[in-house]
């Protein structure tokens, strides 16, 4: 039977629907709060684990989130990418089930759902770091990978379970597992499941769940749109939302600047700024699988070690994409916006914007993979002819313009599988094909 644990007591204010805490914006030296997390009734074990990850003091988003979530109220959060939303909501989870024996052994006490494989894993590695001392297991779920292997997992049971919406619910059809007795569901990066068109599948989920009142409800996003609210307002009992820095969308401390460049130069640009910032970890980014597989072949071939991260890349060569960026071992990573969310690698000092994105929100969570925690970062734009056209938009939500440079001849270097120039010859049919 695990431990009691005394959760903190929490003078809360009735919200009505309407309300919101709103913190001030703060400099960059405040990112953290002067609160720790031993101001809180935190189990030892909990301690442990965030012992083990080298935390002291909260984020500001941990400080506001942790009172209320500990002591049982449903939430929805908005802060800046790699303010530690992960981190807070784990701590609630552990803390909640250790302090309270499970009624049916084996089956899920907490759901975590997210929008994407990478950021299920990065979910998964956060929660055995932090959950490692807890006795408490954990299990990812999610396409790509052996499918029989992890519907045999998730039929031995697990106290956290944290998938893929598709993922999950197919399990669940087939009766492999019951969320009867969830105690905490989770929805991470809640407007990227409506971009990707998951929010029936998350209806269908929270469906087979306790329902609200009877299990505690908590949504993160970097950004908290009104129809993420509607759903949350359906799946949640009396919330709080928690916003903070609402204006301050991208990290203060970083470095951003756009170049306005021609399609046929971009890609000579890119070569010079890889050369001149000589960054030992950069994503660069591009709307299109295409452009990413023959942006990472160029890249190649001109002596750069490049990898792509797409969504058409098999699942287990993704992670191992991954790990090596993470390892330092590959310098260059081209990637969609399937990468743009949820993934923490530390030391990305670079973020460079190949196409601009479609979606001006999609611009905020590209740069949020640098600068983060307070580090120092640069995000690099090139707007060509063909995506010029999303920069007033990404402008207006940013709320100031992008710092423009222009490039001299000096910063281009000529691509090696740049095909020579032909001599036209007037009045040649050769010449002129």
């Amino acid at each position: 039977m695990a431990r009691a644990v005394v959760l903190p007591t929490v003078a809360l204010t009735p919200i009505e629907p309407s309300h919101s805490f709103i913190l001030p914006r703060v400099s960059t030296h405040t990112l953290f709060s002067h609160r720790t997390f031993s101001d809180f009734n935190l189990p030892e074990p909990v301690l442990q684990g965030i012992r083990d990850a080298g935390f002291e003091r909260c984020t500001l988003v941990q400080a506001e989130v942790l009172p209320l979530t500990l002591a049982g109220r449903d939430v929805a959060a908005q802060a800046q990418t790699g303010t530690g939303k992960t981190a807070a909501y784990l701590l609630t989870v552990f803390t909640r089930l250790l302090s309270r024996p499970a009624e049916h052994p084996g089956e899920p006490r907490a759901l975590i759902v997210g929008p994407t494989r990478e950021l299920i894993v990065q979910i998964a590695h956060d929660a055995q770091l932090l959950g490692r001392h807890t006795g408490l297991s954990t299990l990812a779920v999610f396409g790509g990978m052996d499918y029989r292997g992890q519907r045999e997992e998730l039929s031995h049971g697990a106290d956290v379970l944290i998938g893929t919406p598709g993922r999950l619910l197919d399990y669940l059809r087939q009766g492999i597992t019951s969320l009867r007795s969830v105690e905490v569901f989770i929805v991470d990066e809640a407007d990227r499941m409506f971009d990707m068109g998951f929010v029936d599948d998350i209806r269908a989920i929270a469906r087979r769940l306790p329902r609200p009142g009877k299990r505690q409800t908590l949504f993160f996003t970097a950004t908290l749109s009104a129809r993420v609210l509607g759903l949350g307002w359906r799946e949640m009992r009396n919330p709080a939302e928690i916003v903070v820095n609402p204006e301050e969308l991208t990290p203060e401390r970083l470095e951003q600047w756009l170049y306005h460049v021609g399609s046929r130069e971009k890609f000579s640009l890119l070569l010079g700024l890889l050369r001149r910032e000589a960054s030992e970890r950069t994503m660069v980014f591009v709307n299109t699988r295409e452009e990413a597989r023959r942006l990472t072949e160029r890249l190649c071939a001109n002596g750069f070690a490049a990898r792509a991260l797409t969504g058409s890349v098999i699942q287990k060569r993704r992670l191992k994409v991954l790990d090596d960026f993470k390892a330092g071992t590959l310098p260059v990573l081209v990637a969609t916006d399937v990468a743009s969310r949820g993934l923490h690698i530390e030391g990305v000092s670079h973020v460079i914007n190949y196409d601009l994105p479609f979606d001006p929100e999609d611009y905020v969570h590209r740069v949020g993979r640098t600068a983060r925690v307070g580090a120092r970062g640069k995000a690099i734009s090139l707007a060509c002819e063909n995506f010029v056209y999303s920069l007033p938009a990404i402008e207006r939500l940013l709320g100031t313009p992008i710092p423009v440079r222009w490039a001299d001849d000096e910063l281009h270097v000529r691509p090696l599988d740049s095909p020579p120039r032909r001599a036209h010859r007037r009045g040649s049919r050769r010449g002129r094909r």
